[in-house]
């Protein structure tokens, strides 16, 4: 195709006003920065692009990402890197990630990590050195997992249940029409088991998941997602905005309006989440430690 056929480049959405806000002040970003740069951690906020990744540094905070930064699926709202990982699992990662947690003097701390498929256990292992790590350095500290789904493999599973975090997290990330295009290598019905699997084998552990919206979804296709993460015994859920974190994926298709996330958070609570969190920024781990002190 030359260029006098070539279509042209979808035109940006324009931001709507609620989705407009100033960055804060970088003071105390660098040092965050640097800390991270020395103990050669990744975060989800740098590698996917958060926005809200700013405010977050500047007040100290971050999600820990482990197992690399090179993810093994393809997910088209996500800006992390994909392909086969170079590297196996760093045995030194959970040493340094719990001294890092501790020097930030976190009383709250997310990890979350890239798919390993290439790994014959998934990187629960690995997934579960850390969360030890992080109790016996900060034994006082809620620990909060994102995990991903481990190809729904119960061994895996239970590997990181058994190491003891106190929130286990599972994201759905989207309605189940949208899983071929939106995030392909994942599974519906499979991500809800992962959910329903921890609370049926540790029912006093927290279990969390989150939901983007914009990308194409029905109103009634949202309230199934509800009804089906409450039926899976899901705990704590957030409802966010999705937005484009760079070019080549997924097109933003509608801004939810603040009201309709009220809606939404409404709707939640009446099926009997005890915690919601709904709104154009919320993340799964963003003020994470807030949305677990909820209600």
């Amino acid at each position: 195709m030359n260029a006098a056929n070539a279509e042209p480049a979808p035109r940006q959405r324009r931001l709507p006003p609620w989705l407009k806000r100033p960055l804060p002040r970088s003071r105390g970003q660098k040092p965050l920065d640097d800390l991270l740069d020395h103990q050669r951690l990744h975060t989800v906020c740098e590698e996917a692009n958060c926005p809200n990744k700013a405010q977050c540094f500047t007040h100290g905070t971050a999600t820990f990402m482990i197992l690399g930064d090179t993810c093994t699926r393809r997910c088209q709202f996500c800006s992390v890197k994909s392909g086969r990982p170079p590297n196996p699992p760093d045995p030194d990662e959970p040493r340094r990630l719990a001294e890092t947690a501790a020097a930030m003097k976190l009383s709250h701390v997310v990890v979350t990590s890239v798919d390993r498929d290439d790994l014959a256990d998934g990187g629960s292992a690995h997934w579960a050195a850390v969360v030890v790590a992080l109790k016996a350095t900060l034994p006082d500290a809620t620990i909060e997992v994102l995990t991903p789904d481990f190809q729904g493999r119960h061994e895996q599973i239970q590997r990181v249940v058994d190491a003891g975090p106190r929130i286990f997290n599972h994201n759905i990330e989207t309605v189940p029409s949208l899983y071929r295009s939106i995030q392909p290598g994942s599974v519906y019905r499979r991500s809800l088991a992962v959910l329903a699997r921890v609370k049926q084998v540790a029912p006093t552990m927290t279990t969390k998941s989150g939901l983007m919206v914009g990308l194409g979804e029905t109103r009634e296709e949202v309230s199934a997602v509800l009804r089906d993460l409450r039926a899976a015994g899901v705990d704590m859920l957030t409802v966010g905005q999705y937005l484009k974190p760079e070019p080549g994926l997924a097109e933003v298709k509608r801004y939810y309006e603040p009201r309709e996330f009220d809606e939404i958070r409404d709707e939640a609570l009446a099926l009997g989440f005890p915690k919601v969190a709904s709104g154009p920024f919320v993340r799964s781990s963003y003020n994470a430690k807030e949305q677990y002190l909820l209600g």
